[in-house]
């Protein structure tokens, strides 16, 4: 039998394209549902994203009015590390957050500051000044003995602008 043979019945049935057009219409439905049902809240929890986003960033811009505060410089102070360690000197520089009518006491007492600082500075093991992390624990113990010297109402806190080992 050659290809002439085929009946013509069997070339004019043309498959079906209804499935197809059943399908197109399901995903078009389901994705305008899915969206709707995000949009909306109902899935995810959340609804009005652009309302919520609006009002975060009004929060941020709008913070009220700053604390009444000035920032007083501590003099650069070079600290010799000791034997073992891995560099020979620490280079520290920071400034403390007081309340502005206060200034004038923290300046009168800088000495005193300088000289609780060098103090606890030079104290240190190589190894507590080289870790990586070891800036925030620092940070947070001169504070404290700031705060001692000072009284807690005068220093807020200490703005580290300089650590550097060489």
């Amino acid at each position: 039998m050659t290809d002439a043979t085929v009946p013509e019945e069997e070339l004019a049935k043309k498959p079906s394209k209804l499935p197809m057009i059943i399908g197109l219409v399901l995903a078009l439905v389901g994705g305008g549902g899915g969206f709707f049902a995000v949009s909306s809240g109902l899935l995810f929890g959340g609804g009005d994203h652009g309302e919520t986003q609006h009002a975060e960033d009004e929060h941020v811009v709008d913070s009220g009015p700053l604390p009444d505060i000035s920032f007083v410089s501590m003099p650069q102070i070079v600290v010799t590390l000791g034997p073992g360690s891995l560099n020979k000197n620490l280079i520290f520089r920071a400034d403390l957050e007081v309340p502005k009518g206060k200034v004038a006491d923290v300046e009168m007492i800088m000495p005193r500051v300088v000289d609780v600082l060098n103090s606890y500075l030079r104290a240190l093991e190589p190894r507590d000044i080289e870790k990586p992390s070891s800036l925030v624990r620092l940070r947070a113990q001169m504070l404290r003995r700031i705060q001692l010297v000072a009284g807690e109402d005068r220093v807020r806190d200490l703005l580290v602008m300089e650590f550097v080992l060489n």
